[in-house]
């Protein structure tokens, strides 16, 4: 009987031990919960966007693959947040990932932050908009050098300013 209580308390420690660290996650940097120095209120900012930037910025939404003319923009530029005007990425550092969603090996500094998203029930790193907080889409591990990174990104979040 001791032997068996032993056990289920090990095990039950064990099993704690190994949800921490996704409950630590879960309550991490979360990019609602902080306070951006552009920041309005969610009427406000359903008045400066349209339905889909609104959908996606401010409700952590994805746009279909291949729908975003910002895929296929090719000219020397940088990509912005289309919620605040925010410079986030230079065209340079902009590769067809074969993804249909723009994509880039490296922001601009201090452009973009990031925190942990565990919506689809894996984890994945979002990026959002240092700036407003805005969601931008995720960054992946399986980019080109010199980064290694795929910042994959909703073309409905950004505009694209041409130099």
């Amino acid at each position: 009987m001791a032997g068996s209580k032993t056990r289920r308390e090990a095990l039950a420690w064990l099993g704690a031990g190994a949800a921490l660290p996704v409950l630590a996650a879960c309550g991490g940097d979360d990019a609602e919960a902080k306070v951006y120095p552009v920041h309005f209120t969610d009427e406000e900012w359903r008045r400066r966007l349209t339905p889909e930037q609104y959908r996606i910025l401010r409700r952590q939404g994805t746009e279909r693959s291949y729908s975003s003319p910002l895929d296929r923009e090719h000219r020397a530029g940088t990509f912005v947040c289309a919620a605040d005007g925010n410079p986030l990425f230079s065209s340079r550092t902009k590769f067809d990932s074969g993804t249909g969603w723009p994509s880039f090996w490296k922001p601009l500094p201090g452009a973009v932050g990031t925190s942990g998203d565990f919506e689809l029930g894996i984890g994945r790193t979002e990026v959002h908009c240092a700036r407003c907080g805005g969601h931008l889409g995720h960054v992946f591990d399986d980019g080109p050098p010199p980064t290694g990174k795929r910042y994959c990104m909703n073309g409905a979040a950004m505009q694209f300013r041409p130099a």
